[in-house]
């Protein structure tokens, strides 16, 4: 198996963000040629008669490995067209690859009939109030209000996605006995351009970032959003429209600082077996959008100290593994988690400005088994990740646990979960 199909960094990673004025080349219309497009009404929760005592939840499939994704399937359109988006709350822009009007599609991964085909009225325009809340510094490129609003993603792995915004129908679910299908801005995807670890695995991406970008900050819900990848595969995802209140939930405060603009928090101080470590003062980024857990070089290798220094005289050594970079064997293939619980212990990330806030990291939630049967590490270096400085909390540290991002409340939370199971809403 190809290692780099299936590690996926976030596509939190952008290196800049652009809003072009300029068409795609084709039969994208210019402020000339454009048509009338009517604005249709913003269809809410609230206006769709929904008092949200309870949530809506969207089933999830993937896995840490070896699909390295999680992803959720919606549909799209009038009729109505499948389209498995990778869940990404590193990022806020939901995209689909897309059959662009003369242009096709470059570097799109799915058959044709798969791709989505835009109606002509479904173009958004530059005046839109979300076109420029897509750009990153607020620059805006558009000639003129009534040019189509175009987007230009590049990402620190060398990918690239650019495209048009447009409008549609996202089937969400039943509120109420009555169809809840909200007219969304989301991105037509032409042009792909594929980075150092390969083709999209999903038909698009559902970003749920902090921004009002996101479908979801579009409803004007509570903007409290949450997931539950399950160690077995699978798991949930759900929006509500009132806070989280549980007491077996940790609650963190969102960061105010550098990393504001993502759901992070700190600072956090390592554990390891239960005893403090030298490692302390992290600041960390929740983000579902990439699969395994990244540490600065500096915590990285103390990490692996930690682990060489344990294990040694234990009856494991190091091999190599085309998967992963650090992997153990014992002799004989692994074949689950529980053969090396004898070997590991687990980790936890104490966050000291708030009491009791832990985030246990047991065995599921920093190694994996590989397909040849080695016990392998699934927190990287992100420096060499071209990630910097920064720490992120990936996928596989976040299994069996109901994640939840309040950005109203400006709060993340965790608890232990069985999310192979949906909630009754």
């Amino acid at each position: 198996m190809d290692a780099n199909k299936s590690r996926k960094l976030s596509l939190m990673l952008v290196l800049f963000i652009q809003v072009l004025a300029a068409t795609l080349p084709g039969c994208f219309l210019g402020a000339s040629q454009q048509l009338p497009i009517k604005k249709p009404e913003v269809q809410t929760m609230a206006s769709h008669g929904h008092g949200f005592g309870s949530s809506l939840y969207f089933p999830v499939t993937g896995n840490v490995y070896p699909d390295g994704y999680f992803a959720v399937s919606f549909s799209i359109g009038n009729p109505q067209k499948p389209f498995p988006l990778d869940i990404d709350t590193g990022s806020d822009l939901a995209w689909v690859q897309c059959d662009a009007p003369c242009t096709g599609c470059t570097g799109c991964t799915v058959p044709p009939d798969q791709l989505y085909k835009p109606a002509q009225g479904s173009f958004v325009l530059c005046e839109d109030p979300l076109c420029p809340v897509i750009q990153s510094l607020g620059e805006t490129t558009c000639k003129g209000p009534y040019e189509q609003c175009h987007f230009h993603r590049s990402y620190a792995d060398g990918s690239s996605v650019r495209g048009v915004l447009v409008r549609d129908n996202f089937y969400l679910g039943i509120i109420n006995g009555t169809p809840f299908q909200p007219s969304l801005t989301f991105g037509c995807a032409s042009d792909i351009q594929h980075g150092r670890h390969g083709p999209p695995p999903t038909t698009g991406l559902l970003g749920l970032g902090k921004t009002a970008a996101n479908i979801f900050s579009q409803l004007r819900v509570e903007n409290v959003i949450g997931h539950c990848y399950s160690a077995k595969g699978g798991g949930f995802m759900f929006i509500r429209n009132d806070p989280v209140s549980s007491s077996k939930v940790s609650w963190v405060p969102m960061s105010q600082n550098t990393l504001a603009k993502h759901y992070a928090s700190g600072p956090a101080d390592l554990l390891f077996g239960g005893a403090p470590t030298s490692i302390k003062g992290l600041h960390v980024i929740f983000d579902s959008g990439t699969t395994f857990t990244y540490f600065n070089s500096a915590v990285y290798e103390a990490i692996l100290n930690l682990l060489s220094k344990d294990l040694n005289g234990k009856q494991i050594r190091q091999v190599q593994d085309p998967d992963l970079p650090v992997c153990w064997n014992d002799g004989k293939p692994f074949r689950v988690l529980s053969d090396v619980k004898s070997y590991f212990k687990p980790f936890t990330l104490g966050f000291t400005r708030t009491r009791n806030a832990q985030l246990q990291l047991t065995l599921e939630n920093y190694l994996i088994i590989s397909e040849h049967g080695n016990a392998c590490l699934g927190i990287l270096d992100g420096t060499k990740e071209r990630m910097g400085n920064i720490n992120v909390i990936g996928d596989i540290s976040m299994l069996d646990k109901l994640v939840i991002y309040d950005k109203e409340g400006k709060q993340i939370g965790w608890s232990s979960a069985n999310c192979s199971r949906i909630p009754k809403s």
